[in-house]
C-alpha cells in the first residue's frame, strides 16, 4: 500500500503544484519522493511508500538499468512475480514485485502485461522511448485510482482524489477528477511538449473469466465438474491458496476479525498458513464494537477457538459521531452505508496504528458480493437474477466496500489485503451453476458454509451465524449504530432544510436527514464533486427505505428465532 501521483503537461508551478501530492502522504508514512521527467520539464511522479517488501531498493518510480526509458509509479503487490520470474527467466534488479511489470511490457506489450498480474495494483507507466504513457487498475478496483485531463492534454493521476482536486490548470478553472475504472488500462500518446492524447481504454478481464496468468500458477489441478463434494474441495484449495500466496511481506501480518463467517475463515485460514510457513510470531486479530456488541462476542469465541492474540477495541457513541467529518474526508463519499460502515473500520485501523506493529491486515471484504451474502438475495426472483446482482455489486465494489476498506485503513498508513477477491477463486465461484449459489434453507452463503462444514476451522455456530451488516453488529441488538447516528443527525439537520434538499443538492438527492447531513460535510471538503458516487447503495428486490440489515423482515425474523 503506497500513494502514487503523477502529472504530464502541467502549465503550472510543479513546486507548487506538487503541494498536492502531500494531501495522500498517510498512504505511504514511511518515505517520499518527488522526481522530475528527464526531457520534460512539465512531468513528475510523486510517491508516497510504505515499505512492506524490499526495504533497500523499493523507492519510485521503479528504473532498471535494463529499460533506462521506463518509469514505474504503482500501488499494490503482484503475488507471482516470482512465478512470472522464473518462468520467463528475467533478470532481477531489485526484489520489488513491481519490477515484474517493466519485464512483462518489454516482453509482450501492455495487453499481456496487466492480464498477467495476479494481485492487486492501480499503476502508471512512462515509456519515454515510444512516447507512451499507460494506467491500469486491477479487475476489482482493489487499489484505488483517480485522474484528470483536460482538452488540451494536461493529465494528473492519484491515489485518492484529494489529491488532484486543488490542481491548477490554464484552460480549466475547475478540473474534472473521476475514478479510474477498474479491470482496465488506457494507452495514451505523450507529446513532446509533455501534454498527452488518449488512444484506447481498453476492460482487460471481466470477474467471470479465469485470469490469463492461471496458466502459469501453481495451485494444485482442480477437479472437473460441479458435484458438490468435488466443487467443496476446489474451493478449500483456492480458498488456502488465496490466504497463502497474499502472505508476502517483510511486516507483520494482522487480521480484521468481526467474528462472522468471511472474517472469521479469513483469520482461521491466515492462522494455520502463518503456521505452516514458520512465521515466528503471534496472529494479532483486532474486533470493534461497543459495550455488550454481537461482534465482539463472535469475534472472541473465534479468536479463543484458533489460538490468536486477541484485541477488542470498545467505542462510545460520541467517539464514533467525532469522527464523521475525518471519516468522510478520507473517504470521498457520502454514501450512507459506506459511511456508517467506515466509522468502526477507521477507528479499529487507528487503534493498530498506534499501539501495535501489524502493517498488513487482512479481511473478509468482498465475500458478500461474490457469495451473495447480503439479506436481500433470499427475495431474488431467479437464481440467474442473483448471479446478475453479484456480478453487478463485483463490478461496483470500487464505489463501495473496496472503497471503505482502502480509506479507512490507508488513512492510518496500514495495507489491506481481501482474499476473497482473489482473482482464481472468485473466478471460480462465479463459474458454478447459478442455483448452486443462491441462499439455501433460509440461510445466505449456504455454499461457503458447508465447504468449510467439516474442516473445524471455526466453532460450528459462527460457521452458521446468519449475516450481520458490521455498522449493525458494532453495537447492541437494543440501539444499533445506525439508530444512535438518525438519533444524533435528528439535531443537526432540522425539517426546512430537508424541504429544500432538492434545490440545493440536484444530483442524488439525500431522502434522510442522516444523508443530509454527510452530504454537508462531504460538500464542504470536495464541492461539486457529487458525481463521484453515481447512486446510493440499496438493497433490491424490496421496498427498501435504509440500507441498514437491520430493517429488513427477513432480519427481524432470523434475530427473533
Amino acid at each position: 500500500m503506497c500513494g502514487i501521483w503523477a502529472l504530464f503537461g502541467s502549465d503550472d508551478c510543479l513546486s507548487v503544484q506538487c503541494l498536492s501530492a502531500m494531501k495522500i502522504a498517510h498512504r505511504g508514512p514511511d518515505a517520499f519522493r518527488f522526481e522530475n521527467v528527464n526531457g520534460y520539464t512539465n512531468c513528475c511522479f510523486g510517491f508516497h511508500r510504505l515499505a512492506v517488501v524490499d526495504q533497500l531498493f523499493g523507492m519510485q518510480p521503479i528504473r532498471v538499468k535494463k529499460y533506462p526509458y521506463l518509469w514505474l509509479c504503482y500501488n499494490g503487490e503482484i503475488y507471482n512475480h516470482k512465478k512470472m520470474q522464473h518462468h520467463f527467466e528475467f533478470e532481477y534488479q531489485t526484489k520489488v514485485d513491481g519490477e515484474i511489470i517493466l519485464h512483462l511490457y518489454d516482453k509482450g506489450g501492455i495487453e499481456q502485461t496487466v492480464c498477467m498480474l495476479d494481485g492487486v495494483f492501480a499503476f502508471i507507466l512512462l515509456d519515454t522511448a515510444n512516447k507512451k504513457v499507460f494506467l491500469g487498475r486491477d479487475t476489482y478496483g482493489v487499489r484505488p485510482l483517480f485522474k484528470a485531463m483536460t482538452e488540451d492534454g494536461f493529465l494528473a493521476v492519484c491515489s485518492e482524489a484529494k489529491g488532484l482536486v486543488n490542481l491548477k490548470h490554464s484552460t480549466t478553472p475547475f478540473l474534472k477528477v473521476e475514478p479510474f475504472l477498474p479491470g482496465h488500462y488506457e494507452v495514451l500518446d505523450l507529446k513532446p511538449n509533455g501534454k498527452v492524447a488518449s488512444v484506447e481504454m481498453v476492460k482487460y478481464h471481466h470477474c467471470r473469466d479465469e485470469p490469463l496468468h492461471a496458466l502459469y500458477d501453481n495451485v494444485e489441478k482442480l477437479f472437473p465438474g460441479f458435484e458438490l463434494e468435488t466443487v467443496k474441495n476446489n474451493l478449500r484449495i483456492l480458498f488456502d491458496n488465496a490466504i497463502k500466496k497474499r502472505l508476502m511481506t517483510d511486516r507483520r501480518i494482522g487480521c480484521l476479525l468481526s467474528g462472522g463467517l468471511d472474517s472469521s475463515l479469513v483469520a482461521a485460514t491466515l492462522l494455520k498458513q502463518l503456521k505452516e510457513a514458520q512465521v515466528q510470531y503471534p496472529l494479532q486479530t483486532f474486533a470493534i464494537g461497543m459495550e455488550d456488541s454481537t461482534d465482539l462476542l463472535a469475534a472472541r469465541k473465534v479468536a479463543n477457538h484458533i489460538g490468536s492474540e486477541h484485541h477488542e477495541v470498545l467505542f462510545n457513541s460520541e467517539e464514533g459521531i467525532q469522527v464523521l467529518d475525518e471519516v468522510i474526508f478520507s473517504l470521498e463519499t457520502y454514501d450512507i452505508t459506506t459511511v456508517r460502515a467506515s466509522v468502526g473500520m477507521y477507528l479499529v485501523s487507528k487503534y493498530i496504528r498506534k499501539n501495535t506493529d501489524s502493517v498488513v491486515i487482512f479481511s473478509g471484504e468482498g465475500s458478500d458480493e461474490l457469495t451473495q451474502g447480503y439479506i436481500y438475495f433470499h427475495k431474488a426472483p431467479s437464481p440467474e437474477k442473483a448471479e446478475e446482482e453479484s456480478e453487478r455489486l463485483l463490478k461496483e465494489l470500487y464505489l463501495f466496500d473496496v472503497l471503505r476498506a482502502d480509506r479507512t485503513t490507508a488513512a492510518h498508513g496500514l495495507e489491506l489485503r481481501v482474499p476473497f477477491l482473489d482473482h482464481r477463486f472468485s473466478s471460480y465461484y462465479l463459474s458454478l451453476p447459478p442455483d448452486m449459489r443462491t441462499p439455501k434453507n433460509g440461510i445466505e452463503k449456504h455454499l461457503l458454509r458447508e465447504t468449510f462444514e467439516d474442516s473445524n476451522l471455526i466453532p460450528k455456530d459462527i460457521l452458521w451465524r446468519p449475516k450481520e451488516a458490521f455498522s449493525d453488529g458494532i453495537t447492541s441488538v437494543k440501539n444499533s449504530w445506525f439508530r444512535i447516528l438518525q438519533e444524533y443527525v435528528e439535531h443537526q439537520v432540522d425539517d426546512t432544510m430537508m424541504a429544500t434538499a432538492a434545490q440545493k443538492f440536484p444530483f442524488n438527492t439525500p431522502k434522510t436527514k442522516e444523508g443530509y447531513y454527510y452530504r454537508q460535510i462531504f460538500e464542504r471538503h470536495y464541492p461539486g464533486r457529487a458525481d463521484w458516487l453515481t447512486h446510493y447503495w440499496m438493497p433490491k428486490w424490496i421496498n427498501a427505505t435504509d440500507p441498514s440489515a437491520r430493517t429488513l423482515a427477513h432480519y427481524k425474523s432470523t434475530a427473533k428465532a
